[in-house]
């Protein structure tokens, strides 16, 4: 074997003592800067150390250790090119074959809260990136490891003479990866420290796993990014495309709400929701808003799933059941069901702050609807002023209708939604429709509340609530004929709640 010489520059140390005494043991030289070649050294390995190799000192603590021509040249010049040999052998220098390098920890320190700024700008690596990019340039004669994740199989093949170049072609655009997310994060940390608004929008999410399908069968789908770091499914089969979109949903919508609150979701819309202060009640009472959607459906808690929840649950089929927590005794029960998947939520998605769409030639941004309503924010525009109750079942249907469909009507009462319309290409249409499914469940609505997503643009959605018995409505304003609206609920003696804010969910 001929030009054995490895460069090893790691910030992750880890597995790199071994890594290194696999390598020297096999006859490569090891190249090592800093506290890599330290702790190497103190481990026995026998290293040399870059500036000795060069001739030229690491300067300005430490910013500049590797960029030197030796290190480079050794690194890109082309193996079977006759000139590229003659200058390297002019300019004594000698070919690196092996690279292994990972890079300081820009992004962990950027989101320490405690970082400086100046702690900030000497984690961004200069030469880690630019010896990563030239071994990956040269991956014909140079193999380029970026990870402690990769040394296992690199030195199987390295040992077992399985080295090949479609091998190092993979290494190499793995590394490529690494130095795109890795300039990814600091462009956006100083496009969001020196701008005001976001300037550019880059994604570099791994693929995280393969979908049978997505939407439908003749369409692939995939999963990129961290998905499992808000989600652990526990068991059942695999999550398909439509699943994962309506879990999340669903998970959504629990989390906005009280303690013990149970949802059912069917294709990203509620079913069925209610808080009761008593995991077991409120998914009966969810459950009743609409059994006969909620079958198929994914079932949501916002806390522990006990024994008693979990027999019940297993009455019907249900895709999903998502909950922080299950009862070891709840575990055993939903399990019968072999397929049905079961999920725990491990986090709330505090840290997602936009969302994005697909358009043609790019896409569309905006940022997540965090709104909450207080009760400064819940103005009584008519005569009839609410009563305690009325402002509790109103403050719970609003939850509902701001993860609706539009146009989304919500009936609640006692904490229940009993009717839901959602989808509708007019407001009334998702009156009707929420009544309709209301009556059909056995569901009387005297003396419930409605939520709307959006203001009513014409006075008939109110009269049309007027005729069911609706007591209260909630809903953002704003309309050309908000006083014709107020002047519908007046005349049928309903309170009615402006919030100034709009909730609409396409």
């Amino acid at each position: 074997m001929q030009n054995k010489i490895a460069l090893i520059s790691v910030s992750d140390k880890t597995g790199i003592v071994e890594f290194a005494g696999k390598l020297n043991s096999l006859g490569y030289k090891i190249l090592a800067t800093g506290n890599t070649a330290r702790i190497l050294a103190e481990n026995g390995i026998e290293i040399i150390n870059v500036s000795e190799f060069t001739g030229f000192p690491e300067i300005f603590d430490g910013r500049v250790k590797t960029l030197h021509p030796k290190i480079f040249g050794g690194i890109l010049f082309r193996r079977k090119n006759s000139a590229d040999i003659e200058e390297s052998v002019a300019n004594g220098i000698e070919p690196v074959d092996i690279v292994c390098v990972n890079l300081y920890p820009f992004k962990k320190v950027a989101e320490n809260p405690d970082s400086t700024l100046e702690e900030i700008i000497e984690n961004i690596d200069i030469g880690g990136p630019g010896l990563i990019r030239a071994a990956a340039k040269n991956y014909k004669d140079v193999s380029v490891i970026t990870s402690p994740a990769q040394y296992e199989d690199f030195m199987e093949k390295l040992q077992t003479g399985k080295l090949d170049l479609n091998y190092r072609e993979k290494l190499a655009a793995e590394a490529f990866s690494v130095t795109a997310a890795y300039d990814l994060f600091i462009a956006d940390f100083f496009e969001n420290k020196f701008f005001e608004g976001k300037q550019s929008l880059r994604f570099n999410y791994k693929l995280s796993r393969k979908l049978r399908y997505g939407e439908n069968p003749h369409q692939k789908a995939y999963v990129f990014g961290n998905f499992d770091e808000y989600f652990e499914v526990l068991h059942g089969k695999e999550l398909s495309y439509n699943n994962i979109v309506d879990l999340i949903s669903a998970a959504e919508i629990v989390m906005e709400l009280e303690p013990e609150s149970c949802a059912i979701i069917k294709h990203t819309n509620a079913c069925g929701a209610a808080s009761s202060g008593d995991t077991f009640n409120s998914y009966i009472n969810a459950l009743a808003c609409d059994p006969v959607s909620a079958f198929g459906g994914i079932v949501a808690f916002n806390s522990t799933v006990d024994e008693k929840t979990a027999t019940k649950l297993n009455e019907i089929f249900l895709e999903i059941v998502v909950a922080p927590e299950f009862s070891p005794a709840a575990m055993e029960i939903l399990k019968k069901k072999k397929n049905r998947r079961i999920v725990r939520i491990l986090s709330n998605f505090d840290d997602i702050d936009f969302q994005i769409k697909s358009i043609p030639g790019g896409v569309l941004m905006q940022d997540k609807d965090k709104s909450v309503i207080t009760d400064d924010m819940m103005n009584t525009v008519t005569d009839r002023k609410c009563s305690v109750k009325e402002l509790e079942d109103l403050k719970f249907a609003w939850k509902i209708s701001k993860h609706t469909k539009s146009n989304a009507i919500v009936f609640v009462k006692n904490k229940m939604a009993i009717g839901v319309g959602a989808g509708q290409m007019s407001r009334i249409d998702s009156v009707k429709l929420a009544a309709k499914r209301a009556k059909e469940h056995g569901h009387s609505l005297e003396g419930a509340v409605a939520a709307s997503d959006a203001f009513f643009p014409f006075a008939d959605g109110v009269e049309e609530m007027a005729s069911f018995g609706i007591t209260a409505v909630i809903q953002p304003g704003g309309s050309i004929r908000d006083e014709e609206v107020i002047e519908a609920a007046n005349k049928h003696n309903i309170s009615m709640v402006f919030t100034g804010i709009r909730n609409f969910k396409h």
